[in-house]
């Protein structure tokens, strides 16, 4: 039997955190193709290119608030802005962050905004949660609850 394999797109310039989601991604989750991207204008390039080349979008962006040159939020606006990333689940974090960042995020378009993992054992968490939460339940059939008019008698 195949397993799924879900393209996960890491935006993240910390490189202790680029390690330890690497290591998180190996050991527990092997489905995730992980593609790290090191900064917010090097994930318009990277995702004008993949567009332009007919390459795999990913099925989740996971999307560091505190970036260099350009942030989080004005990545995530320019992403929403992009006919390929609309539906596509994004993911926002960071270890510091104000209640004003969080709604901000959400009004940008984030779908979730959550505090960044800082070890190994949350990074692997982490994972498992966003794959389970946004792509693994979203593939299985609706169970659908008998409802008085269908119920046996």
């Amino acid at each position: 039997m195949e397993t799924t394999r879900y393209n996960v797109l890491l935006v993240e310039d910390d490189l202790p955190a680029i390690d330890l989601a690497r290591r998180a991604a190996v050991d527990c989750c092997p489905e995730i193709n992980l593609t790290v991207v090191g900064s917010g204008d090097a994930v318009l390039d990277w995702l004008n290119s993949s567009v332009a080349k007919n390459e795999q979008i990913p099925h989740i962006i996971l999307l560091d608030l505190k970036l260099p040159k350009l942030d989080g939020l004005a990545v995530l606006r320019t992403l929403r802005k992009h006919d390929a990333m609309r539906d596509i689940p994004i993911v926002v974090f960071s270890t510091e962050h104000t209640q004003a960042d969080v709604l901000m995020g959400y009004q940008v378009g984030a779908n979730s905004f959550v505090t960044k993992p800082t070890d190994l054992e949350q990074f692997t968490g982490f994972f498992r949660e966003q794959l389970e939460y946004w792509l693994q339940s979203r593939q299985r059939e609706p169970v659908v609850a008998a409802t008085q008019n269908n119920a046996p008698e």
